[in-house]
């Protein structure tokens, strides 16, 4: 772990750096190249290619293959991703909460790059782990009704609810998607206050940082 930020634990090359700050952490603080490409996350599918933007556009992804822009995604449960391709010449992050998983994000963003979806690596980083994270037989229904194999995703609890895997089900999508080389899924926001934001534990709460930028 750096100072402020946790680093990326991937095989990613070495003009690739990602990760994501710790609570309260300002991104520009800890020498982050680029200009950042702040997004309107609205839960969605949407993925931008990063620029120049007057205003953040509603989207819930983003790629880059220039050394000018950051892609950056703010999270404090939802399951933040980060794409490179393994010759280090395209990155994307996205905002993968339980509604963009279903509605896509990932698939999208994997679709939007340039790179064969066998060439990529990709991160996941701080999210609200299984055994804190208890959603409706809704959220399991949406998943389950697109791939019946989600439903080991869930483990029903005492209260006749669920509790949901959003890294599982991110596993389920990029192995779907073609993206073989995935790393991370083993913080929880919600278990760690003293290092990350939780929404769910806190309501009233800051937002992490994930990053990934070309050097």
């Amino acid at each position: 772990m750096s100072a402020g930020w946790i680093r990326a634990d991937w095989a990613a090359p070495d003009n690739v750096m990602a990760g994501t700050t710790l609570r309260d952490v300002d991104v520009d603080s800890i020498g982050v190249p680029g200009s950042k490409c702040w997004l309107n996350q609205v839960h969605g599918a949407v993925v931008v290619t990063a620029g120049p933007f007057a205003a953040a556009p509603d989207a819930d992804a983003s790629l880059s293959r220039s050394s000018d822009y950051t892609c950056v995604v703010r999270t404090a449960d939802c399951l933040p991703v980060l794409f490179c391709a393994a010759d280090g010449t395209e990155i994307a992050a996205a905002h993968a909460g339980w509604r963009g998983l279903a509605a896509g994000v990932l698939e999208n963003t994997v679709a939007a790059m340039q790179t064969h979806a066998g060439n990529l690596l990709a991160w996941m980083g701080p999210a609200i782990s299984q055994p804190n994270y208890e959603v409706g037989d809704e959220v399991r229904a949406v998943f389950v009704g697109a791939d019946a194999g989600a439903g080991s995703c869930f483990e029903a609890n005492e209260r006749g609810r669920w509790q949901a895997d959003l890294y599982a089900l991110a596993r389920r999508r990029l192995a779907a998607a073609g993206v073989e080389r995935v790393a991370g899924g083993g913080l929880c926001t919600f278990a760690d206050a003293e290092r990350f934001h939780s929404y769910r534990r806190d309501a009233e709460t800051g937002r992490l940082i994930s990053f990934i930028a070309l050097k």
